[in-house]
């Protein structure tokens, strides 16, 4: 292994000491202080830096480091933005018709809405992605990851004005739902990219069924992360779904071998 290679195979770990090093100087002059306009960069950084880790210990682990950054940052910005407000949009629109909306359909629609971007990057940006199925579950892992971090956000700013305030309730959200966003959105679009990079190197009617299978299991750990909750849930889900992407990385370093650069 080279010294680039192996710096990229850590890099999650200078991500997270220097994230967490950043957002807990903020969280100290912001308690010091009581500045309000630090909320936002508290929110950001408490939703982003374990999100980002996992992110960057994805990408160490896809077989060739063939995402490169603006790809990567791309697909967490514009993959996270465009998949929260389809999911918004579809969300409302089925709960106005349909009243409330069961976990297996919220499920359905979040797990499409990520794919968007994916989806845009394999149609139309092929020659450029479609070769590596790393890289594609890092893509995956990437939108997964921004869509969990503006929801986190969310979840945060609620809390602080629900609170009145509050700066430990908001603290509370952002640790909980950071801490666990690998566990969830991130590897359930790291699994389903996984599906449809394999169909979109090698086209054939099993692999379809075979993206079609990891949506599926990917609804099915969102409803079921959802709809039961709890600690017992959360690390049995939260389990299978890193363990599923591993497995996807793992398998994903052998096939893009046996593909030309």
């Amino acid at each position: 292994m080279t010294a680039q290679q192996l710096v990229r195979r850590w890099a999650w770990v200078g991500t997270f000491v220097i994230g967490s090093g950043l957002y807990l100087l903020v969280l100290a002059v912001l308690t010091d202080t009581g500045n309000p306009n630090l909320f936002p960069t508290m929110i950001l950084l408490g939703a982003l830096v374990v999100p980002l880790t996992f992110v960057m210990f994805a990408a160490g682990r896809s077989g060739r480091w063939l995402i490169d950054g603006p790809t990567l940052g791309g697909s967490l910005l514009f993959g996270g933005v465009v998949g929260v407000v389809v999911a918004g949009l579809l969300e409302y629109d089925a709960i106005r018709k349909l009243g409330a909306l069961p976990m297996l359909g919220v499920g359905l629609i979040e797990e499409a809405a990520k794919l968007v971007v994916p989806a845009v990057l394999v149609l139309f940006f092929g020659h450029r992605y479609r070769h590596s199925i790393g890289g594609g579950i890092v893509i995956g892992v990437a939108v997964g990851t921004g869509f969990a971090v503006l929801e986190t956000m969310g979840y945060a700013f609620v809390a602080l004005l629900q609170s009145g305030g509050n700066v430990g309730a908001a603290e509370q959200s952002l640790f909980i739902r950071g801490l666990l966003s690998p566990a969830g959105h991130a590897s359930w679009t790291g699994i389903t990219c996984w599906g449809l990079w394999r169909f979109a190197v090698a086209p054939s009617g099993k692999r379809f069924l075979g993206f079609l299978g990891m949506y599926a299991v990917a609804v099915a750990l969102h409803a079921t992360w959802d709809g039961l909750g709890g600690r017992v849930t959360y690390a049995i889900v939260g389990v299978i779904s890193i363990g599923l992407l591993l497995i996807g990385l793992r398998r994903a370093q052998r096939d893009d071998s046996r593909v030309p650069a």
